[in-house]
């Protein structure tokens, strides 16, 4: 888990901790396009921000 709780940015893990759901559950929302994702370097990441609005959670 990521030690940052004001972190911008998660990973897919991260974020579905964060929300408490499955990490597969977070996989789908991506794929289907109603969870945002940003490339950070290698990695593909999920913003805080845009993570909370598909989930209806005011941040």
């Amino acid at each position: 888990m990521n030690r940052s709780e004001n972190s911008l940015a998660l990973t897919y893990k991260d974020a579905a901790v964060l929300v408490g759901v499955e990490y597969r559950t977070i996989r789908a929302g991506v794929e289907r396009g109603t969870i945002p994702t940003i490339q950070l370097g290698p990695r593909r990441m999920i913003p805080r921000a845009g993570l909370l609005r598909a989930f209806g959670v005011d941040s």
